[in-house]
């Protein structure tokens, strides 16, 4: 765990107030309930109420890069509930200061809240499990994919770190559709990616992307 310096230092047992930020109704009802259980310390808020929000990326991987900008929009320390190991990038990329599995949300979600809300930066064990091994495989094979992206492409890649689609893209770049789509196959193979989350993975771990 790393500490962001700039926030307050609050101990780990004052109360939390914390906004579910959730298009399942059953997360909703399943996190209400283990929130209240773990401790009366925490009670669930209305989002311009909250210390600290749990944002679901949902279930769909398709959509988790298009609801990126949801969660950079959230203007309180914010722990991203995802359902792959593969979205722990795009989310910490978008502002998350925690990460958690959906698999695996128990009682240790109270302690990730009270951690992000003392400024300190949590992953959840089973995805840096996940993680680590990847780091150490890079580090004893090539880079996959073929050449380095050019300026435009490193641009490109940014925003699709953001959420984008194509046409956002050609708009914030002053560009064709049709040449946005170009770019965005270029980077794919170069990061010999399949899908757009996988270049954005594949990017931040090359550290192409601006946090």
């Amino acid at each position: 765990m790393t500490r962001n310096p700039q926030l307050p230092k609050i101990s780990m047992s004052a109360p939390i107030r914390v906004a579910l930020l959730t298009e399942d109704p059953l997360l909703r009802a399943g996190l209400t309930s283990l929130l209240a259980n773990v401790s009366s310390a925490i009670s669930v808020v209305a989002r311009d109420q909250a210390e600290v929000a749990l944002w679901d990326a949902g279930t769909d991987a398709a959509r988790v890069l298009d609801r990126l900008p949801e969660l950079r929009a959230l203007d309180v320390p914010t722990v991203a509930i995802v359902a792959d190991s593969a979205h722990v990038a795009p989310v910490i990329a978008a502002g998350a200061r925690g990460v958690v599995l959906r698999d695996h949300v128990d009682s240790g979600l109270h302690a990730a809240l009270a951690a992000v809300r003392s400024g300190l930066t949590v992953i959840d064990t089973p995805l840096a499990e996940a993680l680590v091994p990847a780091a150490a495989s890079r580090a004893a094979t090539p880079a996959k994919g073929k050449g380095e992206l050019t300026e435009r492409e490193r641009q490109v890649v940014q925003l699709l770190s953001e959420g984008l689609s194509n046409k956002l893209i050609a708009d914030r770049l002053g560009i064709s559709d049709h040449t946005a789509k170009f770019h965005v196959n270029g980077v794919m193979v170069k990061l010999g990616a399949s899908t757009r989350t996988e270049a954005v993975v594949e990017a931040m771990r090359r550290g192409l992307i601006r946090l």
